[in-house]
């Protein structure tokens, strides 16, 4: 046989899977195609593994129990399906006869063990696939007798590949066919060539989607995209059939992994109704899914408990399911000696459909309930299910510092604020046993809220004390005062030992890093497991948002009104401004009619005409005026198709129409005609009755639209911000295209810097540094605010143990904060600032860097506690609010395309993200300065680059320097040629002191030299002889 040929391919890698893998031959003379299995092998794995089973049914049954035992095996696949009964058996007779049997996650009982190796894995080569025709596939990969996946393996050599196989499993194989029956065929069919490996669950003629299963191009290193590294053998693909493929790796997959996902889905008839109908999916994992997973399992086993891990999984990594995955696994883990490693699995995440999710695959895989309880009540929910050991917990961050309450609630107390003796003894009894227990938490979406109070509140429920921590006889000693409340605050910041987090987020922060992270080759924390969003983007799982970037700018001049200058403070005043034009009802009103003509022309028509759009405005009365901009711009154009929602929280006031808006109130129902609440609004805006979403800090993360084609940008997005706004739009749909991206406020630069740390393996540029806090509480004492005996008073009431508390306590700490605040009042404005920069850098630093580093000095953690609540308290008393809004109008307004095309986030040297500093949050100073100056800072920040060559503004300079006193008594002492090169400056200024008069021309004389040259002389000739002719007639 020629080594460039297909079947030589195919040989090597039956030969491989069955001498080194675990795997049998299989006879293809023994199969079955009208059936789709192998009779003999099924009844030989029966006969062997179920022996007194089958004698007793061959004594009812005698010679024709083979034939009625596959008969009904054949009826049950057709109604449960070929996952089902391959893991839980059918049923004969009122007896269940199993079809494999799993490796348990313990080796305690040897009789599964021995059963668990009696599983025969068959790789059969050439096996007839269709009933009517002579077609074969070229493998096909059996679970005793039971087929479960299928191959269709290419040679590049013959000039075939897996594009080719790709198209083979899409035209040549006939999804009706016993063999490819979606749930009841078999479950996977791959696509193979020595490259790439690519799989699908369900044929369904030419709409047959295949997704990737490749390792990706450069495993663990910073840039990682599509296909596959070199591999030892030779194949780069090895690793497919060497690793994957092999016996226990492959059984695992398909008792642990393989699950049927049922979602609803919304489709449209031919009349246009909007209807929902269910939509199976098969799911079996993604390479990087299944790595990841087996990763964490085999760190944790060897690790136990008292670690953290980062997963950084890009966007479309289908992450809900990689924490179904591990939480099922984490939930019977045990480790090489046997012991469990976890009792309980807490998943901490605010997405509903994680909780549905992780119910629907670990029933499917256990066939057990109340595995999984999601609590989505209140606390004592919560409670309940940690005092009732439940396996996997599935809850918000927000619950935990209340489960103290949730405790005596459960344990009788009528009044939770002065519970009786024996609820207290009662909750005490369960606290104890609950910290004495054995968590993992996953966290979905990690992000710095980790580092605050709630999550250390977890830490206290949950945590049994740092490594540190003493022995166990101290952390069970009760909590009696101030001090044992203190010392027990404190060892529950630190990492506990037996809480492990698995952290997962696509955005990792520096503070994320440095908290869960772990120290790799470079010396820095950094993510245990990645899949980028560069490989996401390149294997087709998430969309490319920066490839049709279009930038805008806004040109505009605002003139003052009134004759006089006031001063205003600086900062605030340009803020005002600044707001004043993003809230102007012309720049509105421009940017309306671009983006309702640009999504009527360019993105309506996508997707069958069901395309949609968001805009993100900048505030929410911003929001409110883009609403009622849309409606009164389609209405004046008579457009019927297209309409908005708006979404914002809370009530708005339009300070100009004094009118008060909800979102609710704005958002009616074209059909019924009443209001929209905001629950219904994201179920109404998936119907074709609604196109357009205007947000003001909603929905800009967590929401899955796929239909969104398009996103117009009127807010400044920075960072991780920018990032989770804009892939709103990166989520895939058949048939959709690259998402348009209008940008009315941001540079591609500054987009480009945003994306960049995100795009490969996120890194951190430097490490914190812990010396920074001793730094700063020493510079804190030596300002004198406080006196060290109210913060110790403070913290004698503050730590006391919550059954110690009672409502006068409030009033007591106050007392102790309230001299701080009075001496704060009396420092000058620089000290009062510095204070504040210093303090508010304290608590947020000793927030973050006490989860990292185990602190022992009790000053640390008071000075927290007290800093915390006296921060909330400190009055600037800048209670100047001024209003140069007023004062200005808006002259000349122009809004202009700048760039357009892809950001190019390829190549270019590696950005990390920046770790916590513990100084950087003071408060500018606000210099007051005339308004002129500020309307002029303003004016250079957003351009003046006009063509309105054709107005002259000539008289107003000439006549603004004929009233100048140094002009004068220039032209009265010199030439006109000397009187040029005297007030050359002199003019400049006089132009930018008039450039809110007219932007065109001072710009243009400013930037453009050839310009200047023609219109200088002019203006000094003009000048001179005014100055001159006034002279005169004096």
């Amino acid at each position: 046989m020629k080594a460039t040929t297909e079947k030589a391919f195919e040989a090597y890698i039956e030969e491989n899977m069955s001498e080194k893998r675990g795997w049998i031959t299989g006879d293809n003379l023994l199969w079955d195609k009208q059936k789709a299995l192998f009779p003999e092998y099924i009844i030989d794995f029966i006969k062997a593994t179920q022996t007194d089973l089958w004698k007793q049914m061959e004594k009812l049954h005698g010679a024709e129990l083979t034939g009625k035992l596959i008969d009904t095996l054949v009826k049950e696949r057709s109604t449960k399906g070929t996952l089902y009964i391959i893991r839980h058996g059918f049923k004969f007779y009122g007896k269940t006869f199993k079809l494999a049997f799993f490796k348990p996650s313990h080796g305690l009982v040897y009789e599964t063990i021995a059963l668990f190796q009696a599983n025969r894995l068959h790789v059969t080569r050439q096996v007839p696939c269709h009933p009517n025709d002579g077609s074969t596939v070229d493998m096909v990969l059996s679970v005793n007798g039971i087929p479960f996946a299928t191959m269709e393996i290419k040679n590049p050599f013959t000039g075939q590949s897996w594009r080719n196989a790709v198209y083979q499993y899409r035209t040549d194989r006939d999804p009706r066919a016993p063999l490819f029956l979606f749930k009841k065929g078999a479950i996977v069919h791959f696509a193979v060539d020595p490259d790439e490996v690519h799989m699908a669950t369900h044929l369904n003629g030419s709409k047959t989607f295949f997704l990737p299963f490749n390792r990706g191009s450069h495993p663990g290193e910073i840039e990682c995209g599509k296909g596959n590294p070199q591999h030892p053998s030779g194949h780069r693909t090895g690793y497919f059939w060497e690793n994957v493929l092999e016996r226990e790796s492959f059984l695992d997959i398909v008792g642990n992994f393989v699950f049927l996902e049922t979602l609803e889905e919304t489709i449209y008839d031919a009349d246009g109704e909007r209807k929902k109908i269910p939509k199976e999916t098969m799911i079996f994992p993604r390479y990087h899914q299944l790595d990841s997973v087996r990763n964490l399992i085999k760190a944790t086993k060897e690790e136990k408990t008292g670690q953290n891990y980062l997963i950084q999984h890009s966007a479309g990594s289908g992450k809900t399911n990689s924490i179904s995955w591990l939480s099922h696994r984490l939930a019977s883990l045990h480790t090489k000696e046997d012991e469990k490693v976890f009792d309980c699995v807490v998943v901490i995440t605010d997405r509903r459909v994680l909780d549905k999710q992780l119910q629907d695959a670990i029933y499917q895989i256990e066939h057990a309930q109340g595995v999984v309880k999601a609590i989505d009540e209140d606390s004592r929910q919560l409670a309940q299910a940690l005092v009732d050991g439940t396996k996997i917990v599935v809850t918000t961050l927000q619950k935990f510092p209340f489960i103290l309450k949730g405790l005596l609630h459960i344990a009788g107390a009528e009044n939770l604020d002065n519970p009786d003796e024996a609820a207290i003894l009662k909750a005490k009894e369960w606290e104890t046993a609950i910290a004495a227990r054995k968590y993992a938490i996953i966290v979905d979406e990690a992000h710095s809220s980790q580092t605050g109070e709630t999550a250390r509140e977890l830490k206290r429920i949950l945590g049994a004390g740092t490594q540190n921590g003493g022995d166990e006889q101290d952390n069970e000693e009760e909590i009696t005062d101030w001090e044992d409340g203190l010392n027990a605050v404190m060892e529950s910041r630190g990492r506990q030992k037996n809480l492990s987090f698995f952290a997962f987020t696509a955005t990792p922060k520096g503070k994320t890093l440095e908290l869960f992270g772990r120290v790799g080759a470079s010396g820095k924390p950094e993510s245990f497991h990645t899949y980028s969003m560069k490989q996401a983007i390149e294997e087709g799982f998430i969309l490319d948002v920066l490839q049709r970037y279009t930038t805008y700018k806004v040109y505009y001049h605002l003139v003052k009104k009134v004759e006089d200058d006031p001063n205003m403070p600086k900062k605030k005043a340009a803020k005002k401004l600044a707001k004043f034009m993003t809230l102007h009802p012309h720049n509105i009103e421009q940017k309306t009619e671009i983006i309702v003509e640009h999504f009527r022309r360019h993105v309506k028509q996508k997707l069958a005409g069901r395309a949609k759009a968001m805009v993100v405005a900048s505030s929410r009365l911003q929001a409110v005026r883009y609403m009622l901009s849309f409606q009164k711009y389609i209405e004046e154009h008579h457009y019927t198709d297209i309409r908005p929602l708006v979404a914002f929280s809370g009530k708005v006031k339009d300070p100009e129409s004094g009118f008060e808006y909800t979102e609710p109130g704005m958002n009616i129902d074209v059909v019924t005609g009443k209001n929209i609440s905001e629950k219904q609004l994201p179920e109404k805006f998936d119907t074709a009755d609604y196109q357009v979403l205007l947000v003001a800090n909603k929905y800009q993360t967590g929401f899955d639209q796929p239909l969104l084609c398009a996103m117009y940008v009127d807010k400044r997005l920075d960072g991780v911000q920018a990032v989770q706004t804009l892939s709103r739009l990166n989520r895939t749909r058949a048939g959709k295209e690259p998402p348009f991206v209008l940008d009315f406020v941001n540079e591609a630069g500054n987009i480009f810097l945003a994306f960049k740390p995100y795009y490969n393996v996120t890194t951190l540029r430097e490490p914190s540094d812990p010396t920074h806090l001793e730094k700063i509480k020493h510079e804190l004492n030596a300002m004198q605010v406080y006196q060290w005996s109210e913060v110790e008073a403070f913290c004698h009431i503050f730590y006391l143990p919550q059954y110690k508390q009672n409502p006068s306590d409030h009033a007591r700490m106050e007392k102790h904060i309230q001299p701080a605040v009075d001496r704060f009042k009396k420092l000058k404005e620089d000290a009062k600032e510095k204070f504040y920069e210093r303090l508010t850098a304290y608590i947020r630093f000793y927030a973050f860097i006490s989860q990292i580093i185990p602190y022992s000095d009790r000053e640390l953690e008071m000075l927290y506690s007290y800093g915390r609540h006296l921060v909330s308290e400190l009055d600037f008393g800048d209670n100047e609010n001024p209003h140069p809004e007023k004062e200005v109008d808006l002259q000349y307004y122009r809004i202009e395309k700048v760039s357009e095309g892809k950001i190019i986030m390829e190549g270019g040297e590696a950005l990390g993200v920046k770790s916590p500093t513990a100084i950087g949050t003071s408060k500018a100073k606000d210099e007051p300065k005339p308004l002129s100056e500020i309307i002029q800072a303003l004016n250079e920040r957003f351009g003046t680059d006009f063509k309105e060559q054709d107005r002259l503004f000539f008289e107003q300079i000439k006549e603004k320097a004929a009233t100048n006193e140094k002009v004068i008594q220039t032209a009265r002492a010199n030439t006109l040629e000397k009187f040029k090169l005297g007030i050359q400056d002199l003019i400049k200024d006089l132009m930018v002191q008039r450039m809110a008069d007219n932007d065109g021309i001072v710009t243009r004389y400013m930037d453009d030299l050839d310009f200047q040259k023609t219109v200088f002389p002019i203006m000094a000739k003009e000048i001179y002889k005014s100055v001159l002719e006034r002279a005169e007639q004096k």
